[in-house]
């Protein structure tokens, strides 16, 4: 079950790309590690800047968290505003909050440019409040946000059960810049895009070692090398080798499970509007529906863990409690994938040598944030200007006890699903 073949974005993807290992010898103008959002965008910036690009990737375009997760485009970070601006001082965080409350409208701007067919709908996501707790603090993110500028809009619990289908909530909160995606096909949307613009793109071909010698990268791998100017890492959660570079984060599984198509009738009941959904519990709840009306529900957890079995009980229980109707609906697609989460919730860009960078720690955020990051790496690199990077460069990143974290969060997910929704 835990395996990607399991996932529905694989199995219904309509973008391909081809799938091709280095078995060359190359030199560019810049090398780019790792084919998920943040990859492709820069791929794609660097070659319409006019530079000669290679992309390697270990697996697959989408392989890891870009084409197993939610498909929700984003406004934004998890933190609300005033965090951002605690952690990062006001210039830099008012600089972050715009650049990534812009984001949704960047990914369907290339969605649109590129006819990239991942399932675009752009009506909005909803923040649903679990508990009367969780309203009060979508009433102080909707405060922060609509002084910063966002058309947000906080729902009452009526006003949120109307938008939702479901009686659970005691309200929401609406942003209408966001939207749902089919996740994998926009990462190989842009791949495929990148590609016809002259990137060089290359599946299977994991990078073995990895060197500076002047002013000249130098990337092995099991056939071929590439000798770039400037470089950029893009591997994330999905990290793999080079221990030198290894970005620190704490990994946190991330599950989905899917219904087959419902009936007209039972669609016409779920999210009307078609926005994604998620609630404000401490082991946060995803929903949604794609473009063929399957339900699809999400939370924290890892499928390839012994908790796998309470984590599949505890999602149709979970959607009985929201959808009565759809108690009988039979889960048949489950699948997970691993999020890069950081102390703060704070996207890292880190120094790892002369005219290369690494971005990772995206906290579950990685559509718009990688698209993002992308294009303002690349054009940093090749403009060489510090100033376009959307959050300060730092020389290095370290995070204590990832390990003893991780099983914290499996446990207490496990934990969680295994008791909670009994009814």
């Amino acid at each position: 079950m835990s395996d990607h073949d399991q996932s529905l974005w694989l199995n219904t993807c309509r973008e391909h790309v081809a799938r091709t290992p280095l078995t060359d010898d190359l030199t560019v103008d810049l090398a780019v590690i790792g084919g998920g959002y943040t990859g492709c965008s820069a791929a794609l910036t660097a070659v319409q800047s006019g530079a000669s690009v290679a992309l390697l990737e270990a697996h697959e375009i989408g392989h890891g968290g870009s084409g197993r997760n939610v498909g929700f485009a984003n406004a934004g970070l998890w933190l609300p505003p005033n965090e951002i601006r605690t952690h990062l001082g006001a210039e830099a965080g008012n600089r972050l909050i715009d650049l990534l409350g812009a984001a949704p409208g960047d990914v369907f701007d290339l969605i649109a440019l590129h006819g990239i067919d991942c399932e675009p709908v752009r009506n909005g996501t909803l923040h649903c409040a679990h508990s009367g707790a969780g309203f009060k603090d979508l009433q102080n993110r909707h405060a922060q946000l609509k002084a910063a500028g966002a058309p947000v809009e906080l729902l009452s619990t009526d006003q949120a059960g109307q938008r939702t289908g479901s009686a659970a909530f005691h309200g929401a909160l609406f942003d209408p810049r966001a939207g749902t995606i089919q996740p994998l096909a926009y990462v190989r949307g842009l791949a495929r895009a990148a590609t016809q613009a002259g990137a060089q793109i290359f599946t299977h071909s994991p990078v073995l070692s990895l060197s500076h010698d002047g002013d000249v990268w130098i990337l092995t791998t099991a056939q071929g090398s590439v000798r770039a100017k400037a470089l950029i890492q893009a591997t994330n959660a999905y990290h793999r080798g080079m221990p030198d570079t290894a970005p620190a984060y704490v990994p946190v599984y991330y599950f989905q499970f899917a219904t087959a198509p419902l009936s007209d009738n039972l669609r016409a009941s779920i999210l009307r509007g078609g926005e994604g959904a998620w609630d404000t519990g401490l082991i946060m709840t995803s929903f949604r529906l794609d473009q063929d009306g399957r339900f699809i529900i999400g939370a924290m957890g890892d499928l390839g863990h012994a908790g796998s079995s309470a984590h599949k009980a505890w999602a149709k229980r979970k959607i009985a409690a929201l959808y009565p109707q759809l108690a009988d609906q039979p889960l048949v697609q489950g699948w997970h994938g691993r999020i890069a989460m950081t102390s703060d919730h704070i996207p890292k860009i880190t120094r790892i040598g002369p005219n290369a960078l690494a971005a990772h720690g995206f906290s579950g955020r990685g559509i718009g944030p990688g698209t993002v990051f992308g294009r303002q790496m690349a054009d940093s690199l090749l403009r060489d200007d510090p100033a376009l990077l959307p959050v300060p460069p730092v020389e290095g990143y370290r995070e204590s006890w990832t390990g003893l974290r991780r099983a914290y969060f499996e446990t207490g997910a496990a934990l969680t699903h295994l008791i909670k929704a009994r009814f």
